[in-house]
């Protein structure tokens, strides 16, 4: 499931910056707080057909929530490279308000593990989760078993296979 095309870090540190970029560039531009998604996949491969599939979802389960909510985008823009699927969208809207939504989808969805949603206020802050992510694996803080290789990646991209196999059954 995750077989797929091996990216370098510079490539991923390039594409990070390109990100960054049209998020400046969009701020200036819209004036209003930015949505930023993309997968928390750790190790070289950053998408495959499964993860293409699970970034959709994703992005349907944050549509769905925004028109409960009674916003619209009014810009988005999807990136689909070896480096990672993104999207990027523009919302007239509390930034506070839409960052406690996709929370609430990180930690409800079935592959919500997998969503990494950053909120960005109009003025470029990101903000920031209350209580860290916990780990794919284990019950400690993402971060520290991240930093630590506490899990190999053989490990992490088991358990993301798994939950993907269950979610797309």
């Amino acid at each position: 499931m995750l077989s797929g095309i091996p990216v370098e870090l510079s490539a991923m540190l390039a594409a990070r910056e390109k990100r960054a970029r049209q998020q400046d560039a969009w701020l200036k531009q819209y004036q209003c707080p930015l949505l930023s998604f993309t997968l928390n996949i750790p190790g070289p491969v950053k998408t495959s057909p499964a993860l293409r599939r699970a970034f959709e979802t994703g992005l349907s389960a944050l549509q769905e929530h925004l028109t409960g909510m009674h916003l619209s985008p009014i810009a988005q823009m999807q990136v689909h490279a070896a480096t990672g699927d993104e999207a990027l969208v523009a919302i007239k809207g509390d930034a506070a308000s839409l960052k406690e939504l996709c929370i609430r989808i990180e930690e409800t969805h079935l592959l919500g593990r997998l969503f990494d949603f950053d909120v960005l206020t109009a003025d470029g802050i990101k903000l920031s989760r209350p209580l860290p992510r916990r780990c794919l694996l284990c019950t400690e803080q993402a971060q520290v078993c991240a930093r630590s290789r506490h899990h190999s990646i053989e490990e992490l991209t088991n358990e993301i296979e798994r939950l993907l196999s269950v979610y797309f059954k």
